[in-house]
């Protein structure tokens, strides 16, 4: 699991970080993270999807939250038991039910030592 975390957050972090660094011209004198290119890239993607490319960076965000949620039911489904059983004693019923039924018969119940 750790490695298909690592195969997804590496990508994301690579394209993220250039994003934003090339969307506010932070070029530190590399070519890459220029507004310019930046631009550019974005038009030709744009033209290739036949789309604005204004909506690309929101497509794109809305796939790394789809494929984030579709990475934690993996991880959640996996772990699936440890996750029941910690569901199972912080919301459980600490009280069992035949208490219960007694307490609505008698009145409050005092806890038994």
């Amino acid at each position: 699991m750790r490695t298909l975390f690592a195969l997804w957050a590496a990508p994301l972090l690579l394209f993220w970080g250039w994003f934003f660094l090339s969307l506010n011209d932070m070029n530190f004198g590399y070519v890459m993270l220029s507004r310019p290119l930046h631009d550019l890239v974005f038009q030709l993607y744009g033209e290739m999807l036949g789309i604005d490319p204004a909506l690309i960076p929101g497509m794109v965000a809305k796939a790394c939250v789809f494929d984030s949620f579709l990475l934690m039911a993996l991880w959640a489904f996996r772990r699936r038991r440890n996750i029941a059983a910690w569901v199972r004693t912080r919301w459980g019923n600490p009280v069992p039910q035949e208490r219960l039924d007694r307490a609505t018969e008698a009145g409050p119940v005092l806890p038994a030592e």
